[in-house]
């Protein structure tokens, strides 16, 4: 197995933990998108209680790459994958908050 295909495996076990039904397909696409990020400990991971973090999520992603327009409804999503992955779990996988936000505003196509 390639690293890629093992963080795959780490996503989709993460992903049942929080009873997330995941598109393997996509979260693939997700994974590549991210580059070799996802190879850093600490890059690979969102911190939920770092508001510049979850700044940079907003501005360099759902703005940036998704096309999104900001609003509060940016902000309320990103609060929202953050409590499907609960305040104790401290693996919120930047490749499965990624995909969780592409899924929740419908831009699936972007990683076609």
């Amino acid at each position: 197995m390639s690293k890629l295909d093992d963080l795959l495996s780490v996503y989709q076990e993460e992903a049942s933990k929080i009873d997330l039904k995941l598109d393997n397909d996509l979260l693939a696409k997700v994974t590549k998108g991210l580059g070799p990020s996802i190879y850093n400990a600490d890059a690979s991971k969102v911190s939920c209680s770092d508001q510049s973090e979850l700044d940079r999520v907003k501005t360099s992603y759902l703005i940036g790459k998704l096309g999104l327009a900001d609003g509060p409804e940016l902000d309320a999503a990103i609060k929202e994958v953050c409590e499907k992955f609960g305040s104790s779990n401290r693996n919120k996988h930047r490749a499965l908050f990624y995909y969780m936000l592409a899924k929740k505003f419908g831009k699936e196509s972007i990683y076609n």
